[in-house]
């Protein structure tokens, strides 16, 4: 993964999705900065922070993915395998469902993946700073740089779905004791069925992840 480190930007997401645009697709792109202006979040908000906090974007093609790998699953995916890359640095960073990073109760960070043609878009922000009272941070210091190439270096180790599943729905069960938002209403995860391809059943409905 090719990784170009850009002091400040407004959108990884948006910066990474306009060069692929102008300079096509060659090989795997990630695009990294510690100063986000305007970054995309879930359901249309943004995610954005302060300086020296993680954000970064990478695109790969859908066919590099595992082939048991849900595509509404994608983010769930990404996210547990760097979830899983901070707990081997020391962390004890855990992931709500479906693809929030939470310290203790506290979220620090989320994952939204896009989808154009064959092209995967993944955006990742994390904060490793204090923002305000309403949000967490990362509980060790990290090198960004070094954690991203560990990161890709496990997601070119192509885990199955199977194999990352059946670890996060043990992890699944701290996600009980929170709300999700379904439908623009804040919902219950407490009873909650978490299914083989990532989605849940809750209030009679089968929800995707779709961010």
């Amino acid at each position: 993964m090719k990784i170009i480190k850009l002091n400040e930007v407004n959108s990884t997401h948006t910066y990474l999705k306009e060069y692929i645009k102008e300079h096509s697709y060659s090989e795997p792109l990630c695009i990294m900065t510690d100063n986000q202006s305007n970054g995309i979040g879930s359901r249309g908000n943004n995610w954005t922070g302060v300086k020296g906090n993680l954000f970064f974007s990478f695109v790969l093609l859908k066919d590099d993915l595992p082939k048991d790998l849900p595509t509404q699953s994608f983010s769930i995916y990404f996210s547990f395998l760097l979830k899983e890359v901070l707990k081997e640095n020391g962390s004890k960073i855990w992931l709500k469902w479906p693809n929030d990073f939470y310290i203790d109760d506290k979220k620090i960070g989320g994952t939204i993946t896009t989808l154009s043609n064959n092209f995967v878009y993944c955006g990742i922000g994390l904060n490793l700073i204090h923002v305000d009272e309403n949000f967490g941070n990362l509980d060790i210091k990290i090198d960004s740089q070094k954690i991203l190439q560990e990161y890709f270096s496990k997601l070119n180790e192509s885990n199955s779905w199977k194999q990352i599943f059946n670890s996060f729905k043990i992890e699944f069960e701290n996600s009980r004791r929170f709300q999700s938002t379904i439908e623009n209403q804040k919902v219950s995860l407490a009873n909650a069925v978490l299914n083989e391809d990532g989605s849940i059943d809750v209030n009679k409905k089968k929800v995707f992840s779709l961010r």
